[in-house]
């Protein structure tokens, strides 16, 4: 495990992965943007909760879609660095 996956991201403050009722979809609501992942991020997002570091996330991800962890934490780490990047998550 690398020392990036001992991350444990979290929801920047004012920041949330919510379901859209109306349009029957999730999104990301963060104040003045809006994000709609797609099923990978939400994937992804679905497991941020502030206490599970970036590892768990990929060891989870790649048990439940049989695929090679390598690969799922190559994809893991891209994506929470842009969320990072964008305000979205917090290492």
């Amino acid at each position: 495990m690398s020392a990036a996956e001992t991350t444990v991201p979290a929801f920047v403050r004012g920041t949330r992965l919510s379901h859209d009722r109306a349009r029957d979809r999730w999104v990301v609501l963060a104040p003045e943007k809006l994000f709609v992942p797609d099923a990978t991020a939400l994937a992804v997002l679905r497991l941020v909760d502030g206490a599970r570091s970036i590892g768990a996330m990929v060891d989870d991800l790649a048990a439940r879609f049989d695929a090679p962890r390598a690969v799922i934490a190559a994809d893991v780490l891209a994506l929470v660095d842009d969320l990072i990047a964008r305000k979205v998550l917090k290492p």
